[in-house]
């Protein structure tokens, strides 16, 4: 009975790692070209999943996140590329940095790490508010960490893309850092920081009068959130091969809130269901405004059709569905009662 009641609490767990090792399968017998977007939509699940730990047990809308993404991936990139990459793009780098090169498994820690200790710097008073000025506040993170990136240019390039990343992002790499990211979701949730921070969000009245302390879990659920989303940056950049600034700001903040709202941010599984659907459709979106070539004719799709279709979906999800695709809910346990 007790291995019974062990595994129905961990069945959404079992059934997203099935699904998200299913996907990693198909990935790597599929054509070279799907294969890349296939890995790149997972390493986009990295990052909802990582927005999701903070924003499902707060119930505050975080726009920041792709800041933790960038720092992840600028301290990847500065302790992984070669002494002489380093030379020509970054002439003015100190020397200890210069010469640095580590392991790739060493470095995403790192750029994880680094992310944590922004989030825990920037959170320690950030997270003391509530509502729309704590999203407004995670949103002057993001405008903050670009700036800073886009001038510092004797450490990150400034505007100028840095180049000559070693390539180790694949579909296993991209598979193994999902799969990690959602046990680590889950494991968090489970715990009981997450269900007093859940109590404070559903009421923070009565969680403070129970002696809920509010900003020390919310403080938590920041750096972990944090930490996901560094990864999901480091395997970003080491996918690409580059690292510029522009990549991670408006464009990709909106897509990655828009994958959470769409699936539903109150469960794991939404996290993940929007992230994969999303992928999926923008895709689909994408081939249609390359179009298909019949004769002398090209018939494609208007430019800009893949945004338009997303702010659409995302504008219906919250009016008819607010809840999300997955409805606020795990997978559910489907052997009876």
């Amino acid at each position: 009975m007790a291995g019974a009641q062990v595994l129905r609490r961990l069945w959404p767990l079992v059934c997203l790692i099935v699904l998200v090792v299913a996907i990693g399968v198909a990935a790597d017998l599929a054509p070279t070209v799907l294969q890349r977007r296939i890995t790149q939509a997972l390493i986009y699940l990295v990052a909802v999943v990582g927005l999701y730990v903070f924003v499902g047990n707060s119930g505050v809308l975080a726009f920041g996140n792709v800041a933790f993404m960038a720092v992840g991936a600028y301290v990847s990139a500065l302790l992984t590329m070669s002494a002489a990459a380093k030379g020509v793009f970054l002439p003015d780098l100190p020397l200890w940095l210069r010469s640095a090169e580590w392991a790739p498994f060493a470095a995403a820690l790192a750029g994880g790490a680094a992310a944590a200790v922004l989030a825990f710097v920037v959170g320690l008073p950030l997270m003391r508010l509530s509502g729309i000025s704590a999203s407004i506040a995670t949103f002057a993170i993001l405008v903050v960490t670009y700036v800073v990136i886009g001038n510092w240019s004797s450490v990150t390039g400034g505007q100028n893309s840095l180049m000559g990343l070693p390539i180790h992002v694949g579909p296993w790499t991209a598979t193994i850092g999902a799969l990690f990211a959602i046990v680590v979701a889950f494991t968090y949730q489970e715990s009981r920081s997450a269900l007093l921070l859940r109590a404070s969000r559903e009421d923070e009245a009565a969680a403070a009068a129970s002696g809920v302390n509010m900003v020390r879990h919310r403080i938590g659920a920041f750096v972990v959130s944090a930490f996901l989303s560094g990864i999901s940056g480091v395997l970003l950049a080491h996918f690409l091969g580059t690292v510029r600034v522009e990549t991670f700001y408006l464009d990709l903040t909106f897509l990655i809130v828009a994958m959470l709202v769409i699936g539903g941010m109150g469960s794991l599984t939404g996290a993940v269901a929007g992230a994969i659907v999303i992928s999926g459709l923008t895709e689909l979106l994408r081939q249609a405004e390359v179009g298909v070539t019949v004769g002398t004719t090209t018939f494609a799709a208007p430019g800009g059709l893949g945004d338009v279709v997303l702010a659409l979906l995302m504008l219906l999800i919250i009016l008819f569905r607010p809840k999300g695709i997955a409805g606020g809910k795990e997978i559910g346990w489907p052997f009876g009662r």
